[in-house]
């Protein structure tokens, strides 16, 4: 059995007149109306920390978090001096170009200041969030893999995918992979907790699972990708990817705070 040759997909979903709407684009509407609903749903259950109202006002924050924080490290992490060079591409989104780990610093701001604007906890509303962002993370990844770009090495694992812009020799499909493990298998180990064993009542638990979870992940996938920023300028061997993802790992230290502290009843909100 050969490897699989991937179709060369038009990146465009939708198009009317001048109106484009490309399959990276609908992948994060979708993600993001889903997480929305999903919050929602997430505030009914005990204790009840996080008020439902707060999450529509909420996610208009969240979105301008993801667009901004995610375009702007993607500018400063991985392409400083294009950008510099041409800082009137900074704008223009539609030619690709977003960042996970600045989405999360743009998205942990937001939190931050409608907290602050609000009066209430961050690790509540952050742990309700983060159960949410894996189902936005495997649509993402989905779109990557329909895009034919993020591939991974050459592989001659039967697996192996053609892609149309990636030459000619089987690679990883790497975005699928991180598709399942940040995405999928995410999704499930904080539902389970969430709803199994009611690590909402202790706030800071998914957040820290989320952390860890993805930015070991996240390290994992790394080793098979083909696009390693600034491999050959880091320590031993890492990616930027790498690089990036671990200070996420301090996520253990949350989890131990949250569970070294009484849960929190029903009673706040």
């Amino acid at each position: 059995m050969g490897p699989f040759i991937f179709p060369d997909f038009d990146p465009v979903a939708i198009s009317i007149g001048p109106f484009v709407v490309r399959w990276y684009a609908l992948a994060y509407i979708t993600g993001l109306i889903f997480g929305w609903r999903y919050c929602l749903y997430l505030t009914r259950k005990p204790p009840g920390i996080v008020k439902e109202e707060f999450i529509d006002d909420l996610f208009i924050w969240v979105t301008l978090g993801v667009l901004i924080g995610g375009r702007l490290g993607f500018v400063l992490f991985y392409k400083p001096v294009y950008y510099f060079n041409n800082p009137i591409e900074i704008m223009q989104t539609w030619k690709g170009g977003m960042a996970f780990h600045g989405g999360l610093i743009g998205v942990i701001v937001a939190i931050y200041l409608y907290s602050r604007w609000k009066k209430t906890e961050f690790w509540p509303i952050a742990d309700i969030l983060s159960a949410a962002v894996p189902a936005g993370l495997f649509l993402g990844r989905l779109g990557n893999f329909i895009n034919g770009e993020l591939w991974g090495r050459v592989t001659d694992l039967p697996w192996g995918v053609v892609f149309p812009r990636g030459g000619s020799d089987p690679r990883h499909p790497s975005q699928l992979y991180e598709a399942g493990l940040e995405g999928l298998v995410l999704f499930g180990l904080l539902a389970w907790l969430v709803f199994s064993r009611d690590a909402l009542s202790r706030p800071g638990l998914i957040s820290g699972t989320f952390l860890v979870w993805y930015g070991c992940a996240r390290m994992l996938v790394e080793t098979v990708r083909a696009e390693t920023h600034l491999v050959d300028q880091l320590p031993l061997g890492l990616t930027f990817g790498q690089l990036l993802s671990i200070p996420m790992i301090l996520g253990v230290y949350i989890i131990y705070r949250a569970l070294s502290r009484p849960s929190v009843g029903m009673s706040k909100g």
